[in-house]
């Protein structure tokens, strides 16, 4: 049995949820601001998961505060998140986790922290898992940029061998921890797409515990290790940058040479399969042409699907254009409306994620633009509503939000579509006045996926 693909809709970070009118409104405001953010995202597997025991999510963590936002609004059951007690002093990220019901984890390496608060933290976690319920925890312990797995902390070992192992009948409890491997196409990237992979769901067994409450250190290093390598099923693991950027070259060569669109979940394999396998003098040979291929792309100033305009006749390039840009068209007055209305937002959010990026910190780029564009945004309409009470009446000014809104969506809509078509205008361009330099690419290409197919 093939396992099950879906596209999450903004449908489904809503309906699906439980609690609280103020917890389902905040499960609102993140979705639409999740949905937007992300062109399209995936669950993968997502039919392994148990209905009615005790969960335990573990995942990787490349991506800050994105990460927990993803699972909060993706995951199909409620969960209570394990985040670092640093976060709920924080003025409105501690009031928001805290709404939700995030329990707090005192390290070490944070300053002032008294980490015996730990013991009252686990006891909570047990509770809420012996009623069935599910916990989230990052086992990396950071945020990071690196391209594998970081060594995982024995948290979610320890909280899942002390909740099957106390109480008068230990067994009675169902426990399973579940991997989940976070894939994004480009973290930083605002309109990207993100998958969640879900891993085969690890049974947690009753152990002897010590005198003090505590499963034996052995125990807890095993499930660890099966944990850890539960992850790796559904990570990607590079050696280095300059490795997974070999890598996705590759899968852009495959993607954009076989004739049906891959999932995201299909993409990620590629990529895995690729960066699993040994490395031999050949292959060495093979990374330099992927690399020359995808420079003389950037030379082209084409990205490497666009080759396929070689197989398409003259006309139906040509229809293709006009079928996909009159409604453009029609459009034009909501997306100019939309984009000058917006752009200030649009550029203070990127100003923020670009100086996070000039300090290195890669993995909060993504984070910043998703949470000033969530304060931004509704500030614009806000302040658009007020222009319009000033100068017109009330009725108006109520009407400008909704409007305002709808002005903004079809203008993201519309400028993706020209950043596509745009692309194409390029491709169509090297193709008639540099044909011999396109022609050459497209022949490499072929014979690229040729040899990558045959590994």
């Amino acid at each position: 049995m093939q396992p099950e693909i879906k596209k999450l809709s903004l449908r489904d970070t809503i309906m699906n949820r439980r609690g609280t009118p103020f917890v389902r409104l905040i499960h609102f405001v993140f979705g639409v601001a999740v949905r937007i953010f992300f062109r399209r995202i995936e669950l993968f597997n997502s039919s392994v998961l148990p209905k009615e025991s005790g969960i335990i999510f573990v995942s990787n963590h490349p991506n800050a505060l994105i990460d927990p936002l993803l699972l909060f609004i993706a995951l199909p059951r409620n969960i209570a998140f394990l985040a670092k007690s640093t976060l709920f002093k924080m003025p409105v990220v501690g009031f928001l986790i805290k709404a939700v019901g995030a329990l707090p984890l005192y390290r070490q390496q944070d300053e002032g922290q008294d980490v015996s608060k730990n013991n009252e933290t686990f006891r909570l976690t047990r509770e809420l898992l012996k009623s069935g319920g599910a916990i989230a925890i990052f086992p990396e312990g950071v945020s990071h940029d690196s391209p594998k797995l970081l060594p995982l902390k024995t948290g979610a070992a320890r909280i899942g061998l002390g909740a099957v192992s106390v109480g008068t009948n230990p067994a009675s409890l169902k426990l399973k921890i579940v991997p989940v491997g976070l894939f994004y196409t480009n973290k930083t990237k605002f309109r990207s797409e993100a998958l969640l992979h879900f891993g085969e769901p690890i049974d947690v067994l009753p152990v002897e515990l010590d005198a003090h409450g505590h499963p034996a250190k052995e125990e807890v290093r095993k499930l660890t290790t099966q944990i850890e390598a539960g992850l790796r099923e559904v990570t990607l693991n590079a050696e280095s940058d300059a490795e997974l950027g070999i890598a996705r070259i590759a899968e852009q060569v495959f993607t954009s040479t076989t004739p049906r669109r891959e999932n995201l979940a299909q993409r990620r394999e590629i990529l895995q399969r690729f960066l699993s396998e040994p490395q031999t003098e050949d292959d060495d040979k093979l990374d330099k042409r992927l690399t020359e291929y995808a420079q003389n792309l950037n030379k082209l100033g084409i990205a490497s699907e666009f080759l396929t305009l070689a197989d398409y006749s003259r006309w139906f390039v040509i229809r293709k254009a006009l079928s996909r840009s009159w409604y453009l068209i029609l459009l034009a007055p909501l997306v100019i409306v939309g984009t000058v209305m917006h752009f200030p937002a649009y550029r203070i959010s990127a100003y923020l994620a670009h100086r996070e990026t000039r300090k290195s910190h890669h993995d909060m780029a993504s984070t910043m633009k998703a949470f000033s564009g969530m304060v931004l945004m509704p500030l614009t309409w806000l302040i658009v509503a007020g222009l319009v009470f000033y100068f017109s009446d009330w009725r108006l000014a109520l009407l400008s939000v909704p409007f305002s809104f709808l002005c903004g969506y079809v203008a993201l809509r519309a400028l993706e579509e020209l950043s596509e078509l745009r692309g194409w205008t390029k491709a169509i361009g090297a193709f008639f006045l540099k044909r011999e330099r396109f022609l050459r690419l497209l022949a490499e290409r072929r014979d690229l996926y040729q040899k990558l197919n045959s590994k």
